[in-house]
């Protein structure tokens, strides 16, 4: 008796400690963001594209064109068990240029400054969905006006 009753409390010890560690938030972090004392390194109007690059790195996203603005982006993000995953910091730092090619603005923004943008999914509905190929080549006879074909 007493042997299966410290079996029963060695399993029910394993699986509180499963449980409690199955909640266990996971946190990941993903990009990259120089830190203020490579920032301080450059000095706006002054510093070119390319001290930027050797100073802290080109970075993993630019502007539209291939001579746009800098932006270095880093995100954490928790996952708390089977909840989806939340943004829990995020941190942009963006750097643009003027045409020269000098450092005209160095600016950061975090998750608080960003701003949701609704999504919307427009589909079109097809009216070919249950209609086999056969349906469709049949159905399409009779559909001609042959007037359109006088003209």
């Amino acid at each position: 008796m007493f042997v299966v009753n410290f079996r029963l409390s060695k399993l029910f010890a394993l699986l509180c400690l499963f449980a409690a560690t199955s909640c266990t938030a996971i946190y990941q972090n993903h990009g990259y963001v120089p830190n203020e004392n490579e920032l301080a390194e450059l000095v706006v109007g002054v510093d070119s594209r390319a001290t930027v690059d050797d100073v802290i790195g080109p970075p993993s996203a630019s502007g539209v064109l291939s001579e746009g603005d800098y932006y270095y982006i880093r995100s954490r993000i928790r996952t708390f068990g089977m909840f989806k995953p939340e943004v829990v910091e995020r941190q942009v730092l963006a750097i643009s240029f003027d045409d020269s090619d000098t450092v005209a603005n160095i600016e950061r923004f975090s998750l608080a400054d960003g701003n949701i943008i609704p999504l919307t999914r427009r589909v079109t509905d097809s009216s070919v969905v249950n209609n086999g190929f056969l349906r469709q080549l049949l159905g399409n006879i009779g559909n001609f006006d042959p007037a359109d074909f006088l003209n």
